[in-house]
């Protein structure tokens, strides 16, 4: 008999969704939307401006909407950029366990970050947190609120290099960059929590079809999974264009059988 899931649901870490999948007591966590921090760009591939949008799916079962908008910034006379994360579940996802979830990062000009800030609903709990990222003292300042109760509920401190890549901000800064299959390179990558470097490889060439349509693209492996930023057993493949726009157009996460695997695809680009 195939084993039952008695709840399945879409959840927020900062910069990055991850898809939350229960078993009758006990809890998995599956990610979801996470990207890739690289070092030392080399092309100036990311527009000033840029909308994408994405379908989620969890076991062939439609599981939400995701939608990521880019832009540059000037905050206080300095150039930088802004990345903005919204997902919300649709269909029996959102049925079972309805998310309706933004995040938003703030970058300096060379993409290393500066804050996030994630607020949201999953089911009945309504929770902010954020990430304030400093360069001069080197920590990283991580709060996370309830905001049914008004209340903090964990606040932690840790220890960064001066230019540390969050999850969101780090997809744009991996489209900056040259890799060739068979070249891989380890960068500073904080959650907040955690500080860590972590390897990224670029594997091979593949033609990719999703929504929008077809794709020469080179696949990606990020690893942050098994115990290096989070200690679940998970592998991270992203899929970017084989031209200068390197858009990233599919983000696939293998988790253990019992969960599957969850899939974005690239439906629409502005």
């Amino acid at each position: 008999m195939p084993r039952k899931y008695s709840r399945c649901e879409l959840a927020f870490v900062p910069g990055g969704v991850f898809g939350v999948f229960r078993l009758p007591g006990r809890r998995y966590l599956g990610f979801i939307l996470l990207s890739a921090k690289l070092a030392y760009p080399q092309s100036p591939s990311i527009p000033s401006k840029e909308n994408l949008t994405y379908n989620v799916e969890w076991r062939l079962i439609s599981a939400g909407k995701a939608s990521i908008d880019w832009h540059d910034r000037l905050i206080n006379g300095s150039p930088g950029w802004q990345a903005r994360l919204h997902v919300e579940s649709v269909g029996l996802v959102s049925k079972l366990y309805k998310v309706d979830i933004e995040s938003v990062s703030n970058l300096s000009s060379s993409f290393c970050a500066e804050s996030t800030l994630t607020t949201g609903r999953e089911g009945s709990r309504h929770k902010e947190t954020s990430v304030t990222f400093n360069a001069e003292s080197r920590k990283a300042i991580y709060e996370e609120r309830d905001l049914n109760r008004n209340s903090v509920v964990t606040t932690q401190e840790v220890a960064i290099p001066q230019c540390v890549h969050d999850v969101l901000g780090g997809l744009f800064y991996l489209r900056t960059l040259e890799l060739e299959p068979g070249q891989s390179v380890e960068v500073p990558v904080s959650d907040g929590k955690k500080s860590v470097m972590a390897k990224i490889e670029a594997q091979q060439r593949e033609d990719i079809r999703v929504p929008d349509g077809l794709f020469k693209t080179v696949r990606y492996e990020i690893y942050l999974f098994n115990n290096v930023l989070y200690r679940r057993p998970a592998r991270l493949y992203i899929w970017l264009t084989d031209d200068r726009r390197k858009l990233p157009v599919e983000i696939r996460v293998h988790l253990q059988i019992a969960i599957g695997t969850i899939t974005l695809q690239l439906a629409k680009e502005e």
